[in-house]
């Protein structure tokens, strides 16, 4: 049967390869990557020759990635709570549940949630060679503000 079939009772089949929800270890987000509490759960990573890998991404308060870029881009899903996201040279920018938001390849940016509220989002981007992040510095505290004034 294939994957996109319907068994008898009405339920999708689940194939090898296929993941169910919590079927894969949630990680804590690495010290050198991150600031902060940060949980990573895997949802996939689709297998050769495809490149695609996503997984959800939730960040306690005041938690922020380093500045980093994606060789082939990312794709982010605001899924719940309040976030910020920084493009380089850009301003802070609020991302809410419902948000997408989409990084260039080679797009030097940060993501992370606000100093009060938690943030979760999905994160989708391809592996280049076989890389789908190149980490780099991490955000300080003087560009991670406790507020951010909204602009008139």
């Amino acid at each position: 049967m294939r994957s996109d079939e319907l068994i008898e009772d009405g339920r999708w089949e689940i194939e090898d390869g296929d993941k169910r929800s919590g079927s894969q270890s949630s990680t804590k987000g690495p010290a050198d990557w991150f600031t902060g509490t940060v949980r990573i759960d895997p949802l996939f990573e689709a297998p050769e020759p495809a490149r695609v890998r996503g997984a959800s991404v939730t960040f306690e308060p005041g938690a922020r990635t380093a500045w980093h870029t994606h060789p082939l881009g990312q794709t982010l899903i605001v899924t719940s709570g309040l976030g910020w996201t920084q493009r380089e040279g850009g301003p802070i920018e609020e991302i809410r549940p419902g948000d997408v938001v989409w990084f260039a390849p080679g797009e030097k940016h940060w993501h992370g949630a606000t100093p009060k509220t938690a943030m979760t989002h999905i994160a989708i981007q391809e592996a280049l060679n076989g890389k789908p992040v190149d980490w780099m510095e991490k955000v300080s505290d003087e560009q991670y503000p406790s507020e951010v004034r909204r602009q008139n």
